[in-house]
């Protein structure tokens, strides 16, 4: 399914749900609704200068530098890749690839990728005990929380795409790989 055949049948409520979630805009009912408003006179959205032209009449307020649309934009992305559940899916692959001592080497560019790292980074960089057997010795964590790094001044002068990045790191350790959910 494309962007385009999505919002040409989503409901107002499909669309704001996934605006406001996937794309964490403020403004995700107004644009909906300028979206079902815009299907209602002349039929589906055609163009994406059309729908970024709609969203920046339908949001108030924005951040200098940002085009309004850029969320709406990154939540249909997002929604129709289905990139959270990529991301998800290659975090867990990565544990049964890393040797120990190998990098998990993570860039993310919005905080929804960012807190889906962070927390597996975390939970799979605890020892975990079984509250059924408290007495047993912990499992010991797979990775090891190395560091997170975002980009300088200088860095975001010459590449303003950066601005927004994360790089997150973590080593594997050589306890055996139990994926966790």
């Amino acid at each position: 399914t494309s962007a385009a055949e999505w919002l040409a049948t989503a409901s107002v409520e499909q669309m704001a749900e996934v605006i406001r979630d996937y794309g964490e805009e403020r403004f995700a009912v107004q644009v909906a609704k300028a979206i079902d408003a815009r299907r209602q006179e002349r039929g589906p959205v055609a163009t994406t200068r059309e729908l970024a032209e709609l969203v920046a009449r339908a949001v108030k307020t924005r951040e200098p530098g940002q085009d309004p649309a850029t969320r709406t934009f990154q939540a249909l992305r997002i929604f129709i890749n289905a990139e959270l559940e990529e991301l998800q899916q290659a975090l867990s692959a990565s544990l049964k690839v890393l040797r120990p001592g190998g990098r998990l080497v993570v860039i993310s560019f919005h905080s929804l990728e960012d807190r889906i790292t962070k927390q597996f980074m975390a939970q799979h960089s605890k020892e975990v005990f079984d509250r059924r057997a408290p007495f047993a010795a912990p499992k010991p964590m797979a990775l090891r929380d190395v560091r997170r790094v975002m980009p300088g001044d200088v860095e975001v002068a010459a590449n303003p795409r950066a601005r927004s990045a994360v790089m997150r790191v973590a080593e594997r350790t050589d306890a055996p790989v139990e994926v966790r959910a």
